[in-house]
């Protein structure tokens, strides 16, 4: 899995953090997507790597600025129940 991370801009409540959180789940199969207006990003746990101009283009129609995105292996954190 893949963890990609993305700088949003202009972010100030609840509602942003959703429009922005549902924009990428439309645009994308994605596991998990998290946005924080505190942090002034986006994470999103995927399968595979994320096209990232899609991406931009995605979160910039919702009126949100987009600065870098970067991405990484995502390994789930955790103890397995049985081994």
């Amino acid at each position: 899995m893949i963890k990609t991370t993305v700088r949003v801009g202009g972010m100030s409540c609840a509602m942003c953090e959703s429009r922005v959180n549902e924009a990428v789940r439309r645009a994308f199969p994605v596991k998990k997507v998290t946005s924080s207006r505190k942090k002034g990003a986006t994470e999103i746990v995927s399968d595979a790597p994320l096209d990232a101009d899609a991406l931009r283009g995605a979160i910039a129609a919702t009126g949100y600025a987009v600065g870098g995105i970067s991405a990484e292996p995502y390994e789930k954190k955790g103890f397995p129940l049985f081994r």
